[in-house]
């Protein structure tokens, strides 16, 4: 049975998704792995990504991507 995902349980998927974002970011705008997760970290979206009810945790690395580059 997949448990249900809440706001204690979300950090957990949290390090992956931002991993495969980095990565991303780093390809489409250089710089270092670092430079791309400090971005991802300090970005508005990546605190409505640690809330649950925004849903933003369904999206994928290419969605998260697409999303962050909306909201700059």
């Amino acid at each position: 049975m997949i448990p249900e995902i809440t706001n204690q349980n979300l950090y957990l998927l949290l390090p992956s998704k931002a991993a495969l974002f980095a990565k991303i970011y780093k390809d489409k705008h250089g710089g270092t792995v670092q430079d791309a997760l400090r971005a991802f970290y300090k970005s508005k979206m990546y605190k409505e990504l640690e809330q649950e009810e925004t849903k933003l945790w369904h999206y994928g690395p290419v969605a998260l991507y697409e999303e962050f580059e909306e909201r700059q």
